[in-house]
């Protein structure tokens, strides 16, 4: 995992952890913008996490293309 997914992922479980204070002291309608915001850096997350997995995928079926050409 590189840096940045780091970040969006212990930042979107921040906010989580944060809207659930609001929404136990202020009620779900203050937390709402927080839960959205929060959803949307995970769908994020997973985002690059998938694209670098296929990057991966994709670097070493090159690397065993090279291989067997030797």
């Amino acid at each position: 995992m590189k840096l940045g997914d780091v970040l969006l992922f212990s930042l979107s479980i921040a906010l989580i952890i944060i809207g659930i204070h609001l929404s136990l002291t202020q009620g779900i309608e203050s937390s709402y913008a927080i839960f959205m915001f929060a959803i949307a850096l995970l769908f994020w997350f997973q985002y690059r996490r998938v694209n670098s997995v296929e990057k991966e995928k994709k670097q070493n079926h090159q690397k065993k293309k090279k291989a067997k050409k030797r």
